[in-house]
């Protein structure tokens, strides 16, 4: 509250408690009791208060072995079925409050707190995602497994693989391949998945610390959390010469065989300004923009009312990848205003 006051000096309360969070009523609230202290004048307690004896009733009632996991409005109930009243409910949570107890106390399950992740990649082989997914096999309820790693930055797949089983071992050989392959350093790489048995198995877990990789994990059912797996695996299913069976993994094998080449070496990507994977992965985008850039400022040049007289703009190369990325923190214009001041 003391941010709110000395921000309130300069734009008034209302936009001080706007850009800060803050509520007003709770402010003035604050503001008396500084205002009560500083005088020396008690607050007078309300004739229809509980005494200390009634609170200390009250809270060894809440607090009793029979009570201790009941909320109060379960334990108001209760005794008034057996005839008594100690106050009422809004008293109880006030109180438990006041002794720092008005959190949930009914006996539950704990779940994990899972952290949003947030990661950034502002080149190749900084962050990679990878995933598994099934690919109908020749008969109902028979599967393949394509294991897919791909680089975020430049959406390049750097391993794949066919398998007839999910399997962390499998998972750990062709991460540990693929990282041999791209020449990773200790401390250069993370890599994302999300909390399958494979992504989350030991294996797979020993590998990425002997290797000096950092591994983070999407939040449960939330899918956001691993975009660019999930937008892979679609561009692979919604292919048009896509099967809807495979026969056999060596025929699951020979088409992904002629996609990811196609995906990686051909295939203009809408997130990376319309380059291949492969240009972005090994730094060759500079020549191809160059060339763009060229034709378009012809083109311009030929006929500039078709372009509004409006040069066109360049063509920018992927600057950074995010997973997740922070959304800013937006103040009030007053608050703005008072910070530029």
């Amino acid at each position: 509250m003391t941010a709110v006051m000395d921000l309130g000096l300069y734009v008034g309360v209302r936009p001080a408690c706007l850009a800060l969070d803050a509520i007003r009523s709770s402010y003035y609230r604050h503001k008396e009791r500084l205002a009560g202290a500083s005088s020396g004048v008690m607050r007078r307690i309300p004739p229809l208060a509980l005494s200390c004896g009634e609170k200390e009733s009250v809270m060894t009632t809440l607090n009793s072995e029979e009570f201790m996991d009941e909320a109060p409005r379960s334990i108001f109930a209760e005794l008034l079925e057996r005839g008594s009243y100690l106050c009422s409910v809004s008293t109880m949570y006030r109180l438990l409050k006041a002794v720092g107890q008005s959190r949930e106390r009914r006996d539950q399950v704990t779940r994990p707190h899972y952290t949003k992740p947030e990661l950034l990649a502002t080149a190749p082989n900084q962050v990679w995602s990878w995933d598994i997914t099934k690919l109908k096999g020749p008969v109902k309820w028979s599967y393949f497994y394509l294991y897919v790693i791909m680089d975020i930055f430049s959406r390049y797949v750097t391993g794949w693989m066919v398998a007839h089983r999910e399997s962390a071992v499998l998972a750990a050989k062709l991460i540990e391949e693929t990282c041999q392959k791209q020449r990773i350093q200790k401390d250069q790489l993370t890599i994302h998945a999300d909390r399958g048995s494979s992504m989350t198995s030991k294996p797979v877990a020993f590998l990425l610390a002997d290797l000096g990789v950092t591994k983070t994990h999407s939040r449960p059912h939330t899918s956001d959390d691993n975009p660019y797996s999930e937008a892979q695996f679609k561009t692979l299913k919604y292919r048009p010469d896509f099967p809807e069976r495979f026969g056999a993994a060596q025929d699951a094998r020979s088409f992904c065989g002629g996609f990811f080449p196609w995906y990686n070496g051909e295939h203009k990507h809408s997130g990376i300004s319309f380059l291949t994977p492969e240009t972005v992965h090994y730094g060759r985008e500079a020549a191809i923009l160059v060339k763009r850039d060229e034709s378009m400022r012809r083109a311009f040049a030929a006929n500039p009312m078709r372009f509004k007289n409006t040069a066109p703009k360049p063509w920018q190369a992927p600057q950074a990848a995010w997973i997740n990325k922070p959304k800013p923190i937006i103040l009030p214009a007053e608050a703005v205003k008072c910070s530029l001041n």
